[in-house]
């Protein structure tokens, strides 16, 4: 029996782990770090990971939840295909992958979550109100903004749907990477993370 890809028990797996696809922003570990703490998974959680992308996440939450259950949400059939590769690699067998596109997809999902994770560069609005009404009393949320109009739009949803105990953090991370002879610091794309709870 071969060796787990990540034998650790802490978070942070190296974004060259994972299996990518051209063109599919993978949620860096750093930025990946943040979101996870933000979203204080349980050993039973049940999280809704939606725009699921790579499955960074959701791999990594599987792994933190291993007697709950993962719902990775996805639009994009190729992706959601490489979330599975990525889920087969690090052995995590509690993901459920389901292909297509929030708020329409929401209604057929039976299980209801205490966790959701919502990715970035999409109308985030009309999600933000979907996913608020499964949410368990006493649930967390957690979203990443790129831009300050999406800083805006979750800003503004939180607002009306009285989110509680707000948290907004910006990333600020460099990365050494050698180039030519040379070391440098590179930095990390700033993304604001959003989180707040549902009493």
């Amino acid at each position: 029996m071969s060796a787990p890809l990540w034998p650790y028990v802490t978070p942070g797996i190296p974004d060259d782990y994972f299996e990518t696809l051209p063109g599919i922003p993978i949620t860096q570990r750093e930025v990946r770090l943040l979101m996870l703490s933000y979203l204080r998974l349980q050993i039973d959680s049940v999280l809704w990971d939606i725009g699921a992308g790579t499955g960074t996440i959701s791999v990594e939450a599987g792994l933190f939840s291993p007697e709950g259950k993962i719902i990775a949400i996805e639009r994009d059939g190729e992706v959601a295909g490489l979330i599975a590769r990525n889920c087969d690699r690090f052995g995590v067998k509690n993901v459920e992958v389901i292909e297509g596109s929030a708020p329409e997809c929401l209604a057929a999902l039976k299980t209801a979550p205490d966790r959701i994770c919502l990715g970035g560069g999409r109308p985030i609005k009309p999600i933000l109100s979907a996913v608020w009404q499964r949410l368990k009393p006493c649930g967390r949320i957690v979203t990443i903004a790129p831009s300050l109009e999406s800083l805006y739009q979750v800003s503004e949803s939180f607002a009306e749907l009285q989110v509680r105990n707000i948290e907004i953090v910006q990333s600020a991370i460099n990365r050494l990477e050698k180039r030519g002879n040379h070391q440098v610091f590179a930095a990390v794309d700033p993304m604001f993370v959003l989180s707040g709870e549902k009493l």
